[in-house]
Order: structure tokens, then sequence, then C-alpha cells
């Protein structure tokens, strides 16, 4: 290529200069956007109200809060949750409440990231939209309804922006291709069909990546002779090289995603089980979450059939605590091999549940006398520890002797499972009952 002839590229960001300017540049969304929905109303009459968008990342939740702030007649105002405080929030209602006072003018505050709103920043900003002073738009990408407190969910409508399909993401790219003015359309550029689908799977709807992605391969392309930059495969996998996964911390695909990784321990798959320890691991999980799931898990899953898994649980605890990762994961491996291949038994929390709705239902549990505190003054002329018979004088330290109120005094909870541990528990409880008949 001539050096006179060079296209220098556009300025900023490829998936900037693409951001759609109104609601019908915006890819996807049809559900909330589309002909003759609410949303989609509201912002052709300027009626708007506080409202909050969740989804995955680039999926255009900032982009829809900019094009309808461009709609409307108010004014804008721009918050992020990770830097903004409770200052920056009352400094934004303040203008809002002259804006309003002086020019009959609303404002629109969007707050990016809102679900990193602490409760005291959530409070401090919700009189002000319940009056409206300031009409909301928040964005985030966990599930509002674990991150945002209630009165400000109550006040506002929930939008659920969803992951770009395959043939949405596909218009997204070659829209960027042959857009002239914001795009690539002044260059000759040619995309193999093996490079746009590799794009399209990797970025798993997020359009910011495949923008990204496409940008890159076409400003790190030399153009051949014909003065045509080509993007095969081999260039699509350079620029986008590691797939991203799905996982929304605090969100659905963060419950989901335990659910199969607790799952696949109680089911005794310790392949499964390493797999969305990795995946969480390599999403940025929170170890100290992995490791108290597996501590409750231990306890709930195994129980008493391996009495060690709670301190294997424990173990891996302390580990992530004391050396932190990444050298925390094979701990944490061990740990959640342990329990995959640990005998398994549900018996504990049988136990507590059955006793837990015995006390809620009975109207009486009197404490047997011979069971009172016979400790303090007094106690005994009362009639408190009378008859109480001390275990550890009797034959293998056991004696025959009720331990329940009258009226449960045959009830059973706890029945040991046949698996690891438990069988021997249950030996010991036999040799129990055959005292008890004697």
């Amino acid at each position: 290529m001539d050096l006179f002839e060079y296209k220098a590229p556009p300025s900023g960001p490829l998936a900037a200069r693409m951001r759609p300017r109104n609601l019908e540049e915006v890819r996807g969304q049809d559900h909330i956007i589309g002909p003759g929905t609410l949303l989609r109303r509201a912002v052709e009459a300027d009626r708007l109200s506080a409202m909050i968008f969740y989804g995955p990342p680039g999926t255009g939740k900032t982009t829809l809060a900019k094009v309808i702030a461009e709609a409307s007649t108010a004014w804008f105002e721009q918050l992020n949750a990770v830097t903004a405080g409770v200052k920056d929030v009352k400094e934004v209602v303040g203008k809002a409440k002259d804006r309003l006072k002086m020019e009959d003018r609303k404002t629109v505050l969007f707050i990016d990231e809102i679900h990193r709103f602490n409760k005291s920043q959530q409070d401090a900003l919700l009189p002000h939209v319940e009056d409206g002073t300031v009409i909301l738009i928040g964005a985030t990408t966990e599930n509002p309804m674990f991150e945002v407190n209630a009165a400000l969910l109550s006040r506002s409508r929930l939008f659920h922006l969803e992951s770009l399909t395959d043939k949405e993401m596909r218009k997204v790219i070659f829209e960027a291709v042959e857009d002239k003015e914001r795009g690539f359309g002044s260059y000759s550029v040619v995309l193999s069909e093996e490079a746009v689908t590799h794009i399209i799977q990797v970025a798993q709807g997020d359009a910011r990546t495949a923008l990204n992605a496409i940008e890159l391969a076409i400003l790190t392309t030399d153009p051949d002779k014909s003065d045509t930059i080509r993007i095969d495969l081999e260039t699509a996998e350079q620029s986008i090289q590691q797939r991203m996964v799905r996982y929304d911390k605090d969100g659905d695909n963060h419950y989901d995603t335990i659910s199969a990784f607790i799952k696949s321990i109680r089911g005794s798959d310790p392949d499964a089980s390493l797999y969305w320890l990795a995946k969480m691991i390599y999403a940025g999980e929170d170890a100290r979450f992995i490791a108290r799931r597996l501590y409750v898990h231990a306890a709930e899953d195994v129980g008493l059939a391996d009495p060690n898994a709670l301190l294997i649980a424990e173990a891996a605890y302390h580990a992530v605590e004391f050396i932190g990762m990444p050298e925390a994961r094979i701990p944490l491996a061990e740990a959640v091999l342990y329990l995959a291949t640990a005998p398994k038994s549900n018996a504990v929390i049988t136990g507590i549940d059955a006793a837990l709705n015995t006390v809620k239902k009975e109207k009486t549990g009197e404490v047997p006398a011979h069971l009172r505190d016979a400790h303090y003054k007094g106690a005994g002329s009362i009639g408190h520890g009378e008859g109480y018979l001390y275990p550890h004088s009797y034959e293998n330290h056991y004696v025959v002797q009720q331990y329940l109120p009258d009226h449960l005094k045959r009830k059973k909870f706890y029945t040991p499972s046949t698996n690891g541990y438990e069988k021997t528990v249950q030996r010991r409880l036999d040799y129990f009952e055959e005292r008890k008949k004697k």
C-alpha cells in the first residue's frame, strides 16, 4: 500500500463508535423495546419512570440508557457505582432539584453497576426516586433481586436484557465492517465465514467482545496486493484468544453453577465436581465462598458417614484464608475430591429438621426433673436433678435413662444410614436399644 493512500482508522474504540444512537439502531432486546412494548411507548411519549436494566455484559444496558436519555427532554446525569459515593449522589440530587425548580426540567440519573451501591448509598437515593426528583435508570450484570434493596426495587420496573442471538451478532459485526462513518467501511475487508462463526461462538452474545475482536483483527492485519484485508480463522482465533466464561457473581449463573457443583459432589462424581470448581475459580469466584459451601456440604450430605469430611472442609477453608489463591486451588480441589468420593448420608439434616419440626408444633416441652440444673443453691429442694444417673459410673459409660420429655420419650429423630462410619454408629445404637430391653 502506498504511504499516501493509508487510511487512518477512525478515533476511539470501535465498540464506542458503533454505539447505537437511537432505538432503531439497537440490536436485540425486541422483547422490551420492540414496537408496542411498554418501554418503547414510554420512551416515545417521554413518560419515563424508574427502571433497572440487568443482563450479561455486552447486551447494551448502558447504550439503551443513553438512547433513552437522548430521546427524552430530561437532563442526563451519569454515575458509576464503583467510584461514586453518597456525596456524589447528594450533589446530583441537589442539581436535579434546582433544575426542576428553575427550569421545570426533569433529570434522568443513570447509575452503572448499581449492584455495587451499598445500603447507605441506596438509602440516600431512595427518597429522591420516590418523589420524582430524579428518574433512575440503573444497570447491572447481576440479578437485582439479590443486590438492590427491596424499597428501591418496588419503585422501579425491571427489564432483563438478553444475550444477542447469533443472527443479531452477525448483523452487529457486518454493520461495523461496512459503516463508512463510524466503522471500517472505507477499508476493503473480507471476513471468512469461519472467522465470523468463531468470533460469534466465543463472544457468547456479547457485542462489545465481538467488536473488540474485529477491530483488533482488522488493525493488525496487513492488506494483500489488492489492498484487501482478509480475516481468516487463524486471525480471528488470535484476536479473541480466550473463551469468556459466562458467570455473573451473585447472579443467576452464580447460583446455577454452585448448584451444579454441589449436586456433582453429592452425586459422587469427582470429575464433574472438579470441572465446576475449575469454572468458578477461572471466573474469579470468591474462594472463601466456595470453601463455605464445601463446609456446609460436608455436614449436609456426608455427615457422619465420614466424620472427617467436616475436618477436611475446615482445613480447605483455613488454607484459603492462610495462603490465598492461586495456591489454595490445590487444597480446595483435595477437599472437593474427598467429599465427592466419601460415603454419603443426609441423616444429620433429616434428624435436626425432624427435631425442629417437632419443637415447632409441640405445645409443651418440659425438661424432666432429673435433667434439670441442680448446681445452684436450693435446686435440690425443689427436685432438680433428683434421680439423675451419671453415665460414666456405669459399664461402657452407658445407663438406661429417659432424656426426652415425657410426651416424646419414644420419639426417634436420627436414623443412621448404612454408609461409611454410620454403620458403626448404628451398631452402637443397637447396643443401647438392647440394654433398654433388659
